[in-house]
C-alpha cells in the first residue's frame, strides 16, 4: 500500500465531506469542492478521519490510493485555510493593477495586459509590483499563476519578467570578446 495513503485525512470542525457513489464534496468556511471518485480506491469515514485503502491489489490501485488522498486533503486543507501564490514583477516600469476579478499587467509590451480571474480566485496587489492570488483549489491557483508568470518569464540575462517570490534565478554571463 502506499505509503501517502496509510496516513488517514483529519476532517477539522467546520468541514463537512459528502463521500458518494461517484463524487467527494468538501464544503468549509472558504467554499465548497468536489472531486470525481476512483473506483481503485475505497474511502472509509470513522470518528473524524477518512482512510484510504486500494480496492484490489493491483499497482494502478495502490498509486491511486495515495493520489486520492493528497487531493482529498487538498480539498480540506483548500477550505479551511485556502492556498495562494506570490508573484513579482522585476523590471523598469513593471507593474500590477488588481482592478476587481481583472489583472491588469504593464510589462514592457506596447499595451497592458488585461487577465480576467475566474470564479473562486481572488487577485491582490499588495505593492505594484507584487502579485498574490488566493483560492481554495490548489490546482487553479497554481495554473493561474502560471498563466500569469507566462505573460513575461524571467529572461536569464538582466533577470526581467514575471517570477514567483520564492523563485531564483541564475543569471547568465554576456558574451565576451
Amino acid at each position: 500500500m502506499s505509503r501517502v495513503a496509510k496516513m488517514p485525512v483529519a476532517i477539522p470542525q467546520g468541514v463537512d465531506i459528502a463521500i458518494k457513489e461517484d463524487q467527494i464534496n468538501v464544503k468549509g468556511a472558504l467554499g465548497a469542492l468536489a472531486l470525481t471518485q476512483n473506483a481503485h480506491v475505497v474511502i472509509k469515514s470513522e470518528d473524524g478521519k477518512l482512510t484510504f485503502v486500494p480496492a484490489n491489489d493491483s499497482r494502478q490501485a495502490n498509486a491511486m490510493s495515495g493520489t486520492m488522498r493528497q487531493l482529498v486533503n487538498n480539498m480540506v486543507m483548500g477550505v479551511t485555510t485556502g492556498f495562494q501564490k506570490k508573484l513579482n514583477l522585476v523590471g523598469v516600469g513593471f507593474k500590477a493593477q488588481a482592478q476587481g476579478d481583472k489583472l491588469n499587467l504593464t510589462v514592457g509590451y506596447s499595451h497592458p495586459v488585461v487577465m480576467a480571474m475566474p470564479a473562486g480566485i481572488t487577485v491582490t496587489t499588495p505593492t505594484p509590483t507584487e502579485v498574490v492570488i488566493k483560492g481554495s483549489d490548489r490546482q487553479r491557483v497554481g495554473q493561474i499563476a502560471a498563466e500569469v508568470r507566462a505573460v513575461r518569464p524571467p529572461e536569464p540575462y538582466k533577470g526581467k519578467g514575471i517570477r514567483y517570490s520564492d523563485e531564483k534565478i541564475t543569471i547568465k554571463e554576456t558574451k565576451k570578446k
